[in-house]
């Protein structure tokens, strides 16, 4: 493929993949509630958890972050140093699934899942920022916006410049998915890990 075919074919297919609702599927093929169905009505492993299934939760968790890496993995097989723009479509496939009208998750897992594929010291460091934080404060926006906003720094730290940019625009999103969570905290009603409310 010449041009812009090659990288259009890539998004088109990583952003394809993003989409797919793994917290819709699991909860569906196990007889659980629908997560869009409680809470904040998101498709991702924090709503899914509220529905009482823990093992439901960590499935659409790896799911999620596994989408996001499998995407980069095999566009890097195939044709070398594309792997961020798999990154870019799988992320905004997971917070804008065609095949639910566009209503997605807030990226996090999917975040964690690129970060790891495209530069694992750095997807190491999100990785702990994301439970640490969510260790110390019990809430999963906390952790999921701390290890977004870890990211980039760390990733300029590691000294790959390619990548900071990227990762800055993409917790920059996942911080505007989670404006809602964080006009929560500041009011002091923003629920912990497993407590049912808005997510």
């Amino acid at each position: 493929m010449d041009g812009w075919a090659l990288p259009t074919f890539i998004l088109i297919g990583s952003y394809l993949l993003g989409a797919i609702p793994f917290g819709v599927i699991v909860t569906r093929l196990f007889g659980a509630q629908d997560p869009r169905s409680i809470g904040s009505g998101n498709i991702g492993a924090t709503n899914v958890l509220r529905t009482g299934r823990k093992g439901l939760a960590a499935l659409t968790l790896l799911l999620d972050g596994g989408k996001g890496a499998v995407a980069v993995l095999i566009t890097e097989a195939v044709s070398p140093g594309a792997g961020p723009i798999a990154a870019v479509g799988s992320f905004f496939g997971h917070i804008f699934p065609i095949w639910l009208r566009f209503k997605g998750g807030k990226g996090v897992a999917t975040l964690l899942g690129i970060t790891l594929a495209l530069h694992w010291p750095t997807g190491l460091v999100a990785v702990a920022a994301w439970l640490l934080a969510m260790l110390i404060s019990r809430r999963s926006s906390v952790g999921g916006m701390a290890s977004a906003m870890v990211t980039p720094v760390a990733s300029a730290y590691f000294f790959k410049v390619d990548l900071t940019l990227m990762f800055l625009a993409l917790a920059l999103v996942v911080l505007w998915r989670h404006r809602a969570n964080i006009e929560r905290l500041i009011e002091g009603t923003e629920p912990r890990i497993g407590e049912r409310g808005q997510g």
